[in-house]
């Protein structure tokens, strides 16, 4: 940026005279009536309302008096971040600080008696009120004022006009009043509706603010007339500015609502949480009666599904079923089509199950491990009766595992797994051997605790799944002498993994096997909601870790699945094909399977590294070591997040390619009765819109806002600055990532897999 323009931006302030003292007036005003009602009403009124108030105004002046007014005309980029100052910057600010009554109080007593007291009285005014501040009058006049002062039309219309500049920010500030009233419900206001209706209230919100930005992020051309004429400025080009205005919007307006969503469900369901353990005890909650009989909802006791699971051979059932899928997998991975995409070792493993196993986990829980192919063959062994020895004690840590997922990934990547269907084989071959070996000599099934690499991934994912298996009822859990849910009884084995149901407090090491709900005589155990942060933010020791947050190794494991997800990512794209070509052509060596390994656990531990030191600004009391597993473990909703976003592109784009890769795999196999397939492109309707990025940045979005929620909570202390300033590297860091992950899924992707060519 050259000197001429810093000065003209430099020299663009300006000072709006009636705006400006208007809203030095209502400081004033507020502050005189803070100052009194504080008195009276000291919790009410904490000094840091009186701070968000203050903020707001100043808030609303940098809008209309800073460079950002006059730049609005030249970058679109500019005005739209003018706009959300005003829509969900400003308007929310004002609100918390709960203006109602002080600025009530503020004015002259005269006033308030003979002037507004009859006023206040006024039935139409109260009316009117009520009417304003319904929740379905702030949310319909918000969204139509910001989709309607956005359509070209009248968007030129306010940039040609002062005047009409002025009633668009008067539109946008006192419609987003009327709707952050309803998410905020300032005191001394009542809720009108449910607490609950505030969540759907802001998801649908952010997708009319998600339509609005992807259809500037992604038009292939300018929809404003006025930015293509405009003196271009920081050589950004119409078109690029047009795409970072939608860019911007997308991800800031996203979290700007998704925060607050996230926020209120957390809190309703910590309420709940209070209210259930408060009639444990024998207490009654506040609120009233609870429902004779009420029950929270059992997967175990779903239709269909749920009797499945609590069948006594259902799991087997799952498991025979994808262990004859896996030998159908590795015979065509031997004798099939050599091109990875016409083989069903090169599709069904690394595009279709990878991808079902991480939405299951988000959604459900570690279906995976229940139904695992892997451990059926070790039944074998077990009934040969050789399994006697313990694991040894030295040995009872992630640390195997942790290695295992590292070489597991590195070997994905280095040897092109995904490309080659006899190497997909004959790792499928090596893991059953392994776990058939293993499970065979040692008893308390070792290898899915201790060894498997794909377990330790699925136990690091579902530490935010929002479901456990649990117990319904602790009181029986008390009267019960038996405990065969972890004993077992004669008719069917204990938990193998050593977790006691009434002690168990995570969803780590749980493969979801069932054996306890089948052994239980009193029918007491099920799989229930929770919330998706209980396990980072537990301190409570669990029935078979301990606590979480004293667990280094388990940490180790979060941050390889963390880096995973971006790296294998980055792997797929343009810019990290290159890169990594550039650093085998400058160092050689690096080119190598020995140095690209160590370049990958040097990697690790730079990450690490990081983390240690973000973590350690964290004065929540802790050790340092705990402050460095309870960061690792708030990046997993994010690294999550980013599994999500990446492998969805590989389901969806695999998916319509599946009856031709089962036609071929017959034809393979030599059963002529199968018709000859039918290659197409159909997939790549998909990626013709914004349906499928919207999808992976909606996945995204809600990693990084749990992942954000997740580093605030790992901050102790009553005073919100401190607690800001101590989570801030954390969260800095979460949002770099997060950054990497949004712009790596804007880069065209590999078509791994699939018969759709690269794009």
């Amino acid at each position: 940026m050259n000197s001429d323009l810093s000065d003209a931006i430099a020299a663009s302030w300006s000072i709006p005279l009636w705006a400006t003292l208007s809203l030095l007036l209502t400081a004033i005003v507020y502050w005189r009536g803070w100052r009194v009602a504080r008195l009276t009403r000291p919790a009410e009124l904490p000094p840091w309302r009186a701070w968000c108030f203050f903020a707001g105004l100043a808030a609303i002046w940098l809008a209309i008096a800073s460079p950002l007014d006059v730049l609005g005309n030249w970058l679109l980029l500019a005005h739209m971040v003018q706009h959300l100052v005003l829509m969900s910057v400003a308007p929310p600010l004002l609100l918390l600080g709960a203006p109602t009554v002080p600025l009530l109080r503020g004015l002259p007593r005269s006033w308030m008696r003979d002037g507004m007291g009859p006023l206040f009285s006024s039935r139409t005014l109260h009316a009117i009120a009520r009417f304003l501040t319904h929740p379905a009058t702030g949310w319909i006049a918000m969204n139509v004022a910001y989709l309607g002062w956005h359509v070209p039309a009248a968007y030129e219309l306010a940039l040609r006009s002062p005047g009409w500049h002025e009633v668009e920010h008067a539109c946008f500030l006192v419609t987003s009043l009327l709707f952050w009233w309803t998410v905020l419900q300032p005191w001394p206001s009542r809720a009108r509706w449910s607490r609950w209706a505030a969540v759907p209230y802001l998801v649908i919100s952010d997708l009319a603010n998600t339509a609005l930005s992807a259809s500037l992020a992604f038009s292939n051309r300018v929809l404003y007339p006025t930015y293509a004429t405009a003196p271009r400025i920081f050589q950004l080009s119409a078109m690029q500015d047009q795409a970072a205005a939608g860019a911007f919007m997308w991800v800031v307006g996203s979290a700007i609502y998704l925060v607050p969503a996230i926020s209120i469900t957390l809190s309703l369901l910590e309420r709940r949480k209070s209210r259930h353990a408060l009639v444990a005890i024998g207490g009654a909650p506040a609120s009233g009666k609870i429902r004779a009989g009420a029950q929270p909802f059992d997967l175990l006791r779903a239709p269909v599904f749920g009797s499945l699971l609590r069948a006594r051979y259902g799991r087997q059932s799952l498991q025979a079923i994808s262990l004859l899928a896996m030998c159908i997998v590795i015979a065509h991975g031997f004798v099939g089509h050599p091109m990875a995409a016409m083989n069903l070792a090169g599709v069904l493993p690394w595009n279709i199950v990878r991808a079902l196993g991480v939405l299951a986990l988000l959604f459900v829980g570690n279906l995976f491990c229940m139904a695992c192919p892997f451990t059926l063959p070790r039944e074998l062994g077990r009934r040969l009766g050789w399994a006697r020895l313990r694991w040894p004690q030295w040995l009872r840590m992630k640390w195997i595992g942790v290695a295992l997922m590292l070489a597991f990934f590195f070997g994905y990547e280095r040897f092109a797994l995904w490309n080659s269907p006899a190497r997909t084989a004959w790792l499928l071959i090596a893991y059953i051997g392994a776990a058939f070996l293993v499970d065979t000599f040692f008893r308390g099934a070792s290898f899915c605790k201790y060894v498997c690499p794909i377990g330790q991934f699925n136990f690091v994912g579902s530490l935010i799944s929002p479901t456990t298996l649990k117990v319904r009822s602790a009181a029986t859990c008390d009267t019960c002498a038996t405990r065969d849910c972890i004993r077992g009884n004669p008719q069917q084995r204990g938990c193998e993994l050593e977790l006691y149901l009434p002690e168990k407090r995570s969803n780590a090491d749980c493969t979801l096997c069932m054996d306890c709900v089948k052994a239980c005589p009193h029918d007491n155990i099920g799989i229930l909601p929770r919330s998706m942060t209980q396990d980072v933010l537990s301190s409570e020791p669990t029935s078979s870790l301990g606590r979480l947050s004293r667990r280094t190794d388990v940490a180790a494991a979060a941050l390889v699945l963390v880096v995973a997800g971006f790296a294998n990512a980055a792997a797929m794209v343009g810019p990290g094909v290159s890169f990594l070509a550039a650093a085998g052509r400058r160092v050689p060596w690096l080119a190598t399977s020995a140095g690209s390994f160590a370049g990958v656990v040097a990697g690790m531990l730079l990450t690490a590294g990081v983390v240690w030191l973000v973590s350690q600004s964290v004065r929540s009391g802790d050790p340092r070591g705990e402050a460095f597993c309870r960061g690792a473990l708030a990046l997993v909703p994010l690294g999550m997040g980013m599994w999500a976003a990446h492998l969805l592109f590989h389901l969806l784009m695999g998916v319509p390619g599946l009856l031709p890769l089962v036609q071929q795999a017959g034809q393979d196999f030599g059963l002529r009765w199968t018709s000859a397939p039918q290659w197409n492109t159909g997939g790549s309707v998909l990626l013709q819109g914004n349906g499928l990025l919207q999808l992976q940045l909606l996945f995204l979005d809600g990693g990084l806002l749990l992942s954000l929620y997740l580093a605030w909570r790992t901050v102790e202390g009553t005073r919100v600055v401190r607690r800001l300033l101590a989570a801030a590297p954390l969260a800095l860091f979460t949002a770099t990532l997060y950054a990497i992950g949004f712009w790596l899924l804007l880069q065209p992707m590999q078509m791994r897999g699939m018969m759709m060519g690269g794009m």
